[in-house]
């Protein structure tokens, strides 16, 4: 009895063959390919959560070619970095594209949640992706942090004492979290040993939750600048090849101004203290973790107790787990919400004061403007988000998103909109 088997559809007899009997092609054309159904008036914002996943890419593979020439001892640590830089054909190249990497990957996933900020992407039904998005940027954090202790320069040896003794304010399990992390009583070659590992392991974790990500986004597909339902097919259209040739521009963009910081201003983003070799004995004059990190390290600052200010830095990442809770306007764009729109603004300047304020001396008025940031930033979440919900009128929508591209004038606007506003 002969057995009926599934054919493919693709003209390569080759993919066909394959595709009929292990279905990747046929899933990576569901995924992003013309059976791919997309909102038609996605913008150029949304390019970036392609970008972060190819800065990942770049991340990984630069790093493993890191990782062949890198010795993890305290008293090899910094002398391998120069050796890489110095002596490892096109180690050079590979060190700065991995170092630039990692500030530029943090860039693309603030503008990725900038975004889904503005425009409600955290809104039901897609509560799961934002909350796997931002598990995603703890991963990135940890990683980063680890990252950054491995040249052991002094900014890398004092970073990793002042970051890991935040864990022995836990009550009951604090002492013996750090004994575990420092492997032992002090930053010593355990310590290095254990940063090492897991920073290689963490990038490969942090893939594995982007594909959860992904199927979360397949689920109910991709939000749209509006924040409406797609009602019809007529909103719609493939992903290939209209998104991937503006996902492809984007990417020219983002590799042209990378390549800028990685041949023309390589250390620009670095702080020159790292590389000056560790000393246990010599205490840097201001100890400041690398830039993106900033914010929430103002946020620990600004709170003169030990504990409490621990709290306040997990707990203005943990926040943004309840977010989805914490707004419940029906509507997710900021374009059809004047006032959130006003807030959204003076949350992001907040933001950027924060990250000012992180890598300032702790004194004088950058004491007190980093507590008032740090006020705002949590009344913003806390009683600016809910309270909206209760005062705030919202515009009018439009029925479908083809309604502001059809419509005549050059402001974009539905019809529906513009005759609320009169």
């Amino acid at each position: 009895m002969k057995s009926s088997i599934p054919k493919s559809q693709f003209k390569n007899p080759v993919i066909n063959w394959i595709d009929t009997r292990l279905p990747i092609f046929t899933a990576v054309n569901e995924a992003v390919g013309t059976e791919h159904p997309t909102p038609k008036n996605l913008n150029y914002w949304w390019n970036f959560g392609s970008l972060a996943g190819v800065t990942l890419v770049i991340m990984i593979i630069t790093g493993i070619a890191l990782a062949m020439n890198y010795t993890a001892h305290v008293d090899h640590a910094f002398d391998s970095v120069e050796r890489i830089m110095r002596d490892v054909n096109g180690g050079w190249l590979i060190r700065y594209i991995h170092m630039n990497g990692a500030s530029f990957f943090f860039i693309v996933v603030y503008i990725h949640m900038a975004r889904s900020l503005y425009y409600g992407s955290y809104k039901a039904p897609r509560e799961l992706l934002w909350i796997l998005g931002v598990v995603i940027y703890l991963l990135m954090m940890a990683t980063a942090f680890l990252g950054y202790t491995l040249p052991w320069g002094q900014m890398s040896f004092w970073g990793a004492t002042v970051i890991t003794n935040f864990f022995s304010v836990i009550p009951f399990v604090g002492e013996p979290i750090v004994n575990w992390l420092l492997g032992g009583y002090t930053v010593d070659n355990p310590t290095l040993n254990r940063f090492y590992a897991l920073h290689y392991l963490l990038p490969f974790v942090i893939a594995g939750v982007i594909l959860l990500h992904i199927v979360a986004l397949h689920r109910f597909g991709s939000n749209n600048p509006l924040g409406i339902d797609i009602k019809s097919d007529k909103d719609m259209i493939p992903f290939h090849p209209y998104y991937t040739i503006k996902d492809f521009f984007g990417l020219a963009v983002f590799l042209a101004v990378f390549c800028v910081f990685v041949f023309f201003l390589p250390n620009f983003l670095g702080h020159p203290d790292n590389y000056v070799p560790a000393d246990p004995m010599s205490t840097p004059a201001h100890i400041v973790p690398e830039w993106y990190l900033s914010p929430f390290y103002a946020i620990l600052r600004a709170v003169p107790d030990k504990l409490l200010g621990v709290l306040a830095m997990f707990g203005a990442i943990g926040i943004l787990f309840i977010l989805p809770w914490l707004d419940r306007s029906p509507v997710r764009s900021a374009h059809y919400r004047p006032m959130y729109k006003i807030f959204y603004i003076i949350f992001i300047i907040n933001m950027l004061g924060l990250g000012y304020l992180g890598v300032q001396n702790p004194e004088g008025i950058y004491i007190l403007l980093g507590r008032v940031c740090t006020a705002w930033y949590f009344i913003h979440f806390l009683v600016v988000m809910p309270l909206l919900n209760i005062i705030e009128t919202p515009m009018a929508l439009p029925k479908s998103v083809s309604d502001p591209i059809f419509s005549s004038g050059s402001s974009g606007m539905a019809p529906a909109a513009r005759r609320s506003k009169k």
